[in-house]
């Protein structure tokens, strides 16, 4: 995928930094694959709002992506690749040789009319060849990651991320994460390889605030520029400090570097923090 400038026609035009689309090949999904996707703005079952500054955006479709690669010994043709709004990464459509349709992330350098399988036994550690991680070579560049054998790839499905085999040891796999975490994932879990898709993603620049507004995000508001009921930051004369240790979130959290995990039951499958040398 390759990136664009545009001339400053506008404002929101002269840092405006888009997507070429060069790389998709096919305008509309398989209808077989779509489901409808209604918005929650937010909300939760009782209507209230738990996740801000959302709502509106563009009407979208879900595709259904194949996370688990649970087909197995059956090659499968790369017939396009599309753009998925669900997502920053691109989707590749994969037809089967017994005729089934399913979409996958696509990795760079997955070509349409590539063969690319699904196996639980050792195999060739090609770009989008989906194996156990047993079977994965030292050293070779995995994502969709299972963190438990059968549910599904979590980790590194995001455009332009990756995680790399470290080392094996016993049951368990070491794997080098997007975040330099360390972490040791079970032999068994699936792992395709490559790494994936649309990696200019992040140079990607909105230019406007209605760029964002169509991907269906609304505006965040400073906390400095509320009332005090309304933030532990609001109130004052003029542009105040926040008037305490630290910030604060608006119910009265310490954030800004505040550790969020509470996962104890998996801290003995992390060899090393993400940002730390240990």
């Amino acid at each position: 995928m390759g990136l664009k400038k545009h001339n400053p026609t506008s404002p929101g035009r002269r840092w405006m930094v888009g997507q070429t689309f060069e790389d998709i090949t096919r305008a509309k999904p398989e209808r077989s694959l779509v489901r409808p996707l209604s918005k929650n703005a937010g909300r939760n079952a009782y209507g209230r709002i738990t996740v801000r500054h959302r709502g509106g955006g563009h009407a979208r479709k879900y595709r259904l992506i194949d996370f688990r690669r649970d087909k197995f010994n059956i090659p499968a043709r790369v017939d396009s690749i599309e753009y998925d709004p669900n997502r920053s990464a691109r989707i590749a459509l994969l037809i089967y040789a017994d005729g089934e349709k399913r979409y996958i992330l696509a990795p760079v350098g997955l070509k349409v009319g590539q063969t690319v399988i699904s196996t639980q036994e050792s195999g060739d550690a090609r770009v989008g060849n989906a194996m156990r991680l047993e079977y994965v070579p030292l050293g070779t560049v995995v994502h969709n990651v299972e963190l438990y054998p059968g549910r599904g790839g979590q980790l590194a499905r995001a455009a332009g991320t990756a995680a790399q085999v470290l080392a094996k040891e016993g049951e368990y796999i070491t794997l080098r994460l997007p975040s330099s975490e360390m972490r040791r994932v079970h032999k068994e879990c699936m792992a395709t390889v490559g790494q994936v898709g649309n990696v200019d993603h992040a140079n990607v620049k909105l230019g406007k605030a209605g760029s964002k507004r169509w991907r269906g995000w609304r505006p965040a508001i400073r906390g400095s520029a509320m009332t005090p009921r309304d933030h532990p930051h609001g109130g004052g004369e003029g542009r105040s400090p926040v008037g305490m240790p630290g910030p604060k979130s608006p119910w009265g959290w310490r954030t800004l570097g505040r550790k969020t995990r509470r996962n104890k039951k998996t801290d003995k499958y992390i060899v090393r923090r993400r940002g730390s040398g240990r």
